[in-house]
């Protein structure tokens, strides 16, 4: 896709390497499913319908999560202008706008490429930001969406899908069912190769976002030329979201890998290596040094 957003080599490089790993991983797995169970077909098949589903409807079932609305210009001219210059300044195609009627602080980009994108937008988001923080924080949803981002880790979950739609097929079919010794270690086997696999995947795919989310903020400073407004964004989101009562937050969590800051109070993650964020000072302390590169103020 033809876009002024520069190529992220370290980007493409962790993205090459997790979709090799996860890769090798998937071949190793189902090859130790055929060997011992005769369901591998119809479990490969079911889970294939379920990343084809989740890839081809992300946007539809993202906005249907989050109660977002698509809106016109008519409806929301600011919005629209914001994102009409951005994709100016960009080279690309603008992508479907959307609302989500909700006081949790946030933004996420969807959609199975830029042509099916849809960027949506919290009202607690609009009601908080400045202008210039608003447009650093749409240039940060579409970095992720000239970099296939959404389409990227969609792919990349399949893995941990599979495992762990074998690891329930074992645990609630085969060991329940089957009274043959053998045929329970066998699913016992396939169990414990699933939860491997699983644990594998999640902590590439982890990995991948943290990366991911450092390089939307970085193409999005050098887009707007204004890193202290992508900052101050950041700052004030965390912050809000912080305030925020706790059960909340736990409706949105689900979406975190999606969302523009975590939908997690401070202290509230189970540690840097299971985070689908990198922590907010490691952002904040990116973005001065894109300020100083650009020889503007942090």
């Amino acid at each position: 896709m033809k876009t002024r957003f520069k190529p992220d080599r370290g980007l493409s490089r962790r993205m090459v390497a997790t979709g090799f790993l996860l890769g090798l991983l998937y071949v190793v797995f189902v090859a130790v499913l055929i060997a011992l169970t005769r369901s591998a077909f119809v479990a490969i098949v079911i889970a294939g319908a379920l990343l084809f589903g989740q890839y081809w409807f992300s946007d539809r079932i993202a906005l249907y999560a989050m109660h977002g609305k698509v809106v016109t210009p008519e409806q929301a001219p600011q919005l629209h202008g914001a994102i009409d210059r951005l994709c100016a300044l960009a080279d690309m195609p603008k992508p479907t706008v959307a609302i989500a009627d909700s006081d949790f602080p946030n933004a996420f980009a969807t959609g199975r490429s830029p042509k099916k994108a849809v960027i949506c937008v919290t009202t607690g988001l609009l009601r908080r930001l400045e202008p210039d923080e608003l447009e650093g924080v749409l240039a940060h949803e579409l970095s992720h969406v000239a970099h296939r981002d959404v389409a990227v880790m969609t792919i990349a979950s399949f893995l941990g899908v599979l495992a762990g739609l074998m690891t329930r097929i074992g645990l609630y079919g085969g060991l329940g069912r089957n009274r043959d010794q053998n045929a329970a270690v066998v699913t016992l086997i396939v169990v414990l190769a699933s939860v491997v696999v699983y644990a594998v995947s999640f902590l590439l795919t982890r990995l991948l976002s943290r990366y991911r989310e450092l390089a939307a903020d970085r193409a999005s400073a050098v887009l707007t030329g204004r890193p202290s407004s992508l900052a101050s964004a950041l700052t004030k989101v965390s912050g809000d979201i912080a305030q925020i009562p706790t059960r909340d937050l736990r409706q949105a969590q689900a979406f975190n890998a999606f969302f523009f800051a975590p939908a997690l109070k401070p202290g509230a993650s189970f540690g840097k290596l299971f985070a689908t964020h990198p922590p907010l000072e490691q952002r904040l302390d990116q973005l001065a040094g894109i300020a100083r590169e650009l020889g503007r103020p942090g």
